[in-house]
């Protein structure tokens, strides 16, 4: 057995599209899929940009808002997953700190494995 760290001090800062105060631990990136533990801090943004390809930003801990171009913030908590399509531009932050595990892959189809946020 052995143990491993991806907490925010182990962490890299995202400073890309006009982010603040949030960070990745990468887990994984290969030529199907990356994934990695998104850090947001208090008073976070990691900014608008688009998908390079379909996205699962699965909240771990916390709690935060997301949102897509031209529209309004939307609360998520933990538990909540929230699913991006390729080419679909797309914001989220924390006024209390979060962490997600994001997942990327072009087979990546949540319809698949979770149930729907009713």
């Amino acid at each position: 057995m052995e143990f491993f760290r991806f907490d925010t001090e182990t962490s890299r800062e995202i400073t890309q599209f006009n982010s603040h105060n949030t960070s990745i631990s990468p887990i994984l990136r290969n030529t199907t899929a990356t994934i990695g533990c998104i850090h947001l801090k208090d008073n976070s943004v990691l900014g608008m940009h688009p998908a390079t390809c379909p996205q699962l930003f699965l909240i771990v801990d916390g709690e935060g808002w997301v949102k897509t171009a031209g529209s309004e913030q939307v609360a998520v908590v933990k538990g909540t997953a929230v699913y991006w399509t390729e080419g679909e531009e797309h914001e989220s932050g924390s006024y209390l700190g979060m962490t997600a595990i994001v997942i990327e892959g072009s087979d990546l189809d949540p319809h698949v494995y979770l149930k729907p946020l009713e």
